[in-house]
């Protein structure tokens, strides 16, 4: 079973412990377990529960108001408040309310629902990536299994090589972008919507995958012309970083680099002159929103 910490609430929430603690005691919302210590513990259900009741505190309901409402109300003025940039965080709280219960009726419903009004980019930029990005802190304080994360990835992975496939590939483009995760990284969804959009954007785009050896890219650089290399670095050791960066810019000293990812920030500047630190989402889209030429 899912357990929760209350610090791990007030990240996942915003909502400070010490105001969770005076909700539970003045209106009784939640009633934690206590551990042996006499620390609090929250299941799902109280996760889930705190999700929604912090999606309406900072859409401006009072702590009073939601605290009269039953669940079903709750959620009927959740999707009341929702409009336009304010739903794309009531919808992660769904999927990840989805993910705890390994509801994949539900999870699916939702991202087709998504995709249908929204379209692939939008969906995955305003909604699955900060998905991603709060499974991951659930991952990192150990409070998920690993079979929950693996339920939300596969079906997510699944909807973007669906959409990948359904884009042309521009052969003829100037530019040849060669993307790969190297050894050890198995992260492969930020890899996988990089190939999506770069292939929608009239870019030529080869996937190598995930765990792929340095030493694997030379014969394909050997055969074909390749202007860019991406990468996305999340499980790398940070002083392997270093290491990992002078080898591929010393190994491809004509292609630019684009590194990208979490484990980037361990880099020491300066860089190799063929290597580019993407630092966020919106480097990333400028550059690939770049015309393409044939």
């Amino acid at each position: 079973m899912n357990t929760f910490t209350i610090k791990d609430i007030e990240n996942f929430t915003g909502i400070k412990a010490h105001t969770i603690r005076i909700w539970e005691q003045r209106y009784q919302l939640f009633r934690p377990r206590r551990k042996d210590t006499n620390h609090r513990v929250y299941d799902k259900e109280d996760l889930k529960a705190l999700l929604r009741v912090a999606y309406l505190y900072h859409h401006g309901i009072k702590i009073s108001r939601i605290a009269a409402l039953s669940e079903a109300e709750q959620n009927k003025l959740s999707v009341d408040l929702s409009s336009g940039e304010e739903k794309h965080g009531l919808h992660v709280n769904e999927l990840i309310a989805a993910t705890l219960d390994f509801d994949q009726q539900r999870f699916e419903g939702l991202f087709q629902r998504i995709l249908r009004h929204t379209g692939m980019e939008t969906c995955m930029t305003r909604i699955i990536l900060p998905f991603l990005e709060k499974m991951g802190v659930l991952w990192l304080t150990g409070s998920i299994m690993p079979a929950q994360e693996h339920f939300s990835a596969v079906i997510i992975r699944q909807k973007i090589i669906a959409a990948i496939e359904k884009e042309e590939m521009n052969y003829a483009a100037a530019e040849h972008f060669l993307l790969f995760l190297p050894e050890g990284e198995f992260h492969e969804i930020p890899l996988l919507f990089v190939c999506y959009l770069l292939k929608k954007h009239g870019k030529r785009v080869t996937n190598l995958g995930q765990d792929v050896p340095l030493a694997d890219l030379a014969p394909f650089m050997a055969a074909q012309r390749v202007t860019h290399i991406y990468t996305h670095l999340t499980s790398i050791a940070r002083q392997a970083v270093q290491h990992f960066t002078e080898q591929l810019a010393a190994m491809c000293p004509q292609t630019a680099i684009l590194l990208a990812g979490p484990q980037t920030q361990h880099i020491p500047q300066p860089l190799p002159a063929n290597v580019r630190l993407l630092t966020s989402l919106e480097d990333l889209l400028g550059l690939i929103r770049q015309p393409s030429t044939s």
